[in-house]
């Protein structure tokens, strides 16, 4: 996929407000933590959680989607340090976060997806919050939003595979509506999941 074709539209592909599941989540997060935001796109997510106090680092590798981003963080007043990087690329040993979020990264293929797990594990501080949403097989016959692979969903196992029982609060399959952009805009098969690392 080439994002930064993708991204190269008008408006903004998810909207400019943040993810609903986002909205539902934050409570679990470390307030006020320093927080980095994965696959952060035109930065919705990333503006958002600046806005709330958080100290915001966000990843993306389309320069397209970073200046979306940048114009976005302008426009509210907020600060955000965003980088451009493939994800595959970043080296999650290298800082700690008090929280990591990562919304709808369904580009990273099952035989890597345990090892992108354990990256953002690695990039949360002991007693810090990471945060997934995304979508389920469920989704690929709704068509509303996200990759047309069902191998790039997440199920339950998808979490339960890497993290231990003790570590997760919330693992949650379900179905929403969702209105965030021409991105994502329907009833959508969704699950999110929290662990206090």
């Amino acid at each position: 996929m080439d994002w930064d074709d993708r991204f190269s539209i008008d408006d903004y592909l998810f909207g400019k407000e943040p993810a609903k599941a986002l909205l539902k989540l934050e409570n679990y997060l470390v307030p006020n933590g320093e927080t980095f935001v994965v696959a952060d796109g035109e930065g919705r997510n990333s503006v958002y959680l600046a806005s709330k106090g958080y100290k915001v680092t966000a990843s993306d590798s389309s320069k397209v989607a970073n200046e979306k981003a940048q114009e976005l963080a302008l426009s509210r007043s907020v600060k955000v340090n965003y980088r451009v990087e493939d994800f595959f690329d970043i080296d999650w040993s290298e800082k700690q976060y008090d929280n990591v979020v990562g919304i709808c990264f369904q580009f990273v293929p099952p035989q890597k997806i345990n090892e992108a797990l354990l990256g953002l594990r690695a990039a949360t501080k002991k007693g810090g919050i990471l945060l997934i949403h995304g979508y389920t097989p469920d989704q690929i016959e709704l068509g509303t939003g996200g990759p047309k692979d069902v191998s790039l969903m997440y199920t339950k196992k998808t979490f339960t595979n890497v993290f231990k029982d003790d570590e997760i609060i919330v693992n949650e399959e379900y179905r929403a509506n969702l209105s965030e952009g021409v991105g994502h805009n329907g009833t959508s098969a969704m699950i999110d999941f929290v662990a206090r690392i």
